[in-house]
């Protein structure tokens, strides 16, 4: 086998054993085969809900362990269509052989991706806050980049975003802002985003043109459906009511229609204005408080499992999850993989793509990689 084979084959490998290894692959096959079993069952239909969450399961789980067959038995077949290339001295045969191995691999790479989104919510839709750091209006303007950098991202993806909540900057830029992204494996693809984000550049603010470093905090969350129960004491909230900021119209600035809810056990905030009722904007802000509630309980059981756990809360600025370095050299380095990229033109519109599967792939091996400063 030639090298270039060879190494389209242990890419191959890499990412099923990647797969395997995530799904938990014996676990999974005896799981596949109860989910076959409870839909011959027609007793499961009596409740559409179960029957809805059964379907789902088991559609995903076939979709994964089909592809680990498939591309297993492909990668045999083109493996065997080289060597018998190579044996004939047929080159056109090698080559096309060579083919089918580099279209596995790339296959196989993006079958990674999505078995590595297995998680209890991963499939579900995502509530993506951003909130500036310290700084001022250049940490105002670096989290409205953010804003638009996951908005344009969600675009690409063929995601749907609201805006839920939304608070500008003084001068430029946002002091805060929530959306709301709506798609299969929303919040999968996007938890890998929470924490804080930094930017060096030369500020477009400073006069005398001198390089800034500026912070922006990002948290993500997933969505909660019906079959997920969150129960809220009515006497640990605190809910206020305020006139909604940014555009609108003689209703929306005239009246206190947006809520902000405080779960004063937790500490957590949450506030929404996107809806012109304040009935509307309650029941939405009490929807997110429960989807963080529920974050923060997959967190613990993750970090259970795992024998590491530290709370969001705990984590402080200091902690960078990602860099962005904007003039002279236009890179971007993230800190959870130690990779490096150089950036198009506009850095902020094709930022995350390059670290997604990298930052899914570590969340699941649990490799560690050292975080080193950009500057």
């Amino acid at each position: 086998m030639r090298a270039e084979g060879q190494a389209h084959i242990d890419r191959i490998e890499a990412a099923l054993a990647l797969v395997r290894r995530s799904l938990d692959w014996e676990r999974a096959l005896r799981r596949l085969d109860e989910l076959n079993a409870r839909v011959e069952d027609p007793k499961l239909w009596d409740n559409p809900k179960e029957a809805e969450a059964v379907m789902r399961e088991r559609r995903r789980l076939e979709a994964s362990v089909s592809a680990v067959h498939q591309i297993t038995a492909e990668m045999a077949d083109a493996v065997e269509f080289v060597e018998l290339g190579e044996a004939e001295g047929d080159d056109d045969t090698v080559a096309e052989g060579l083919s089918s191995l580099a279209a596995l691999a790339e296959r196989a790479d993006a079958d990674k991706v999505q078995a590595l989104l297995s998680g209890e919510a991963d499939a579900n839709d995502a509530y993506l806050e951003v909130h500036a750091g310290a700084g001022g209006t250049e940490s105002q303007d670096w989290a409205e980049m953010l804003q638009r950098m996951y908005t344009r991202w969600a675009d690409r993806h063929g995601y749907k975003v609201e805006l839920v909540d939304y608070h500008a900057g003084e001068a430029a830029g946002i002091k805060s802002c929530t959306l709301l992204i709506k798609g299969e494996n929303a919040y999968g693809y996007a938890k890998t985003e929470s924490g804080v984000h930094r930017l060096v550049r030369i500020s477009p603010y400073d006069s005398s043109a001198r390089r800034h470093t500026s912070f922006s905090s990002v948290w993500v969350y997933p969505v909660i459906d019906d079959n997920i129960s969150i129960e809220v004491n009515p006497a640990d909230l605190k809910i206020d009511t305020y006139r909604a900021s940014g555009a609108g119209g003689q209703h929306v600035n005239t009246t206190d229609s947006a809520v902000r809810i405080t779960h004063v056990p937790s500490g957590i905030i949450v506030a929404s204005q996107q809806d012109r009722s304040q009935h509307k904007n309650r029941e939405i802000a009490m929807n997110m408080l429960k989807a963080r509630l529920y974050e923060a309980e997959l967190a613990r059981r993750e970090a259970a499992a795992s024998g590491e756990y530290q709370a969001k809360t705990e984590i402080g600025w200091g902690h960078q999850i990602r860099s962005y370095v904007l003039q002279p050299y236009q890179l971007v380095k993230d800190l959870r993989t130690g990779q490096t990229s150089t950036a198009p033109d506009d850095v902020l519109d094709g930022a995350l793509d390059p670290f997604m599967a990298a930052a899914l792939a570590q969340r699941v091996t649990g490799d560690k990689v050292a975080v080193e400063d950009v500057d």
